[in-house]
């Protein structure tokens, strides 16, 4: 759904390069590029903890870390969702997810990681621009995996058809 993104001229960019538009055509609205806190963070508007950028993401600690090392991946443009985010970046996206994860595990010493993408307000995604949350985990931190569900052989069946036909 590359058509639903917007792409963010970064503070450093040169607003003389035809290649860094102010906006790409899209349904996003001008307000909600202004009034997104991440597309403002991208701007330079507000401060972060940065700790990786490049011409297509920023990563910035979380200011309300699961555990030390807690890491956002966001991309430049602004996506709603992961679900939007453009097919042409994603190999990029998932190099910079593996160096910011080594990087991260690494420095707080973790004996793991995990990646998460909160799609959509019932998944947990607070601010609507696409993000990758990159989580140092520690044997002992406390925290527990997700909990799950007893689904019947039927049931299971009849929802892998379901996925197959709409892929």
């Amino acid at each position: 759904m590359e058509k639903d993104c917007i792409q963010q001229k970064s503070a450093k960019q040169s607003s003389a390069d035809p290649k860094n538009q102010d906006f790409l055509k899209s349904k996003i609205s001008e307000d909600t590029i202004r009034d997104c806190i991440f597309c403002k963070i991208i701007r330079g508007e507000i401060p972060c903890s940065k700790v990786y950028e490049d011409k297509e993401f920023i990563a910035f600690l979380d200011i309300r870390p699961i555990n030390k090392g807690h890491t956002l991946i966001v991309p430049k443009i602004h996506c709603k969702d992961l679900l939007d985010f453009p097919k042409s970046e994603e190999t990029d996206l998932v190099e910079v997810i593996k160096k910011v994860a080594n990087a991260a595990v690494k420095v707080t010493s973790a004996d793991g990681f995990n990646v998460g993408v909160n799609n959509g307000k019932a998944a947990g995604q607070v601010v609507m621009h696409a993000h990758i949350h990159i989580i140092p985990r520690f044997d002992n931190d406390g925290l527990k995996s997700w909990p799950n569900k007893k689904i019947s052989e039927s049931e299971m069946q009849e929802v892998q058809k379901k996925i197959i036909s709409f892929l």
